[in-house]
């Protein structure tokens, strides 16, 4: 996510977004966010399109088990702490990532592998915020790791993730291109992108026609409450069910 101070302002949305914590509860568990818009902007809050993609994976009960996740662009850390918490439980009916055409493999049921992301003035917060939420026998499942959209991706194994997520990640016109690389970057064949983002400008479309070049995209959710939309993308004509 973008490092962007933005000024105080008025207003309930304002006084939300600079509120020194948020709290929310996912996967059966209080979860409770420092922020500081102050120092870090738009990295250090929590925005809807988190908070909307949480609730998919819970609700549509996604297997995150023995997954290799990477969220990218994560500020305050909701969605890979999330991740995290849920890779560890077993959703009802269970849909596995994986499938032929005769049978569907289900992989053994440990923990999700999560990689989060964000560039290197926001790993400090990140990490902290990371560390308050998970139990101890969980951290290790989650690394804080630094990633600039189209720098150093060798620091990354290409195509080793099983999902890419982000997060209102999509607003800066000019880290199309680089986001563009780092997703073609991480993904395989097999790789789900499930990118939630709230479209709020002309250019916000045109990423998603950039996207479209090089991936086959679909939208999967969308939530009116918060106008946030939820879209899936994968290498070419190749689509897995969850």
């Amino acid at each position: 996510m973008a490092l962007v101070p933005y000024e105080e302002g008025g207003g309930w949305a304002a006084r939300q977004l600079h509120s020194p914590s948020a709290t929310f509860h996912f996967a059966s568990r209080t979860i409770r966010l420092q922020q500081d818009w102050r120092r870090l902007g738009v990295a250090a809050v929590v925005w809807d399109a988190a908070v909307v993609l949480c609730a998919y994976l819970e609700m549509e009960g996604i297997d995150l088990r023995d997954r290799s996740v990477i969220e990218l662009g994560a500020g305050t850390g909701l969605l890979g702490i999330v991740v995290t918490l849920l890779g560890t439980k077993e959703p009802a009916g269970v849909r596995a990532l994986y499938s032929t055409c005769c049978s569907r493999v289900l992989l053994s049921p440990v923990g999700a592998r999560v990689t989060i992301t964000d560039r290197a003035a926001a790993l400090e917060f990140l990490e902290s915020n990371v560390q308050a939420n998970l139990p101890p026998e969980l951290r290790p499942r989650a690394v804080v790791k630094e990633l600039t959209w189209g720098k150093d991706l060798d620091n990354f194994p290409p195509g080793a993730f099983d999902f890419v997520l982000g997060a209102d990640i999509v607003y800066l016109e000019e880290t199309f291109a680089e986001l563009l690389q780092t997703l073609e970057h991480l993904c395989s064949e097999r790789t789900v992108i499930l990118l939630s983002c709230r479209i709020r400008y002309e250019r916000d479309l045109k990423f998603l026609k950039m996207l479209r070049d090089r991936f086959s995209v679909s939208e999967v959710h969308y939530d009116s409450s918060q106008d946030v939309h939820i879209y899936r993308a994968q290498r070419g004509s190749h689509k897995d069910d969850f």
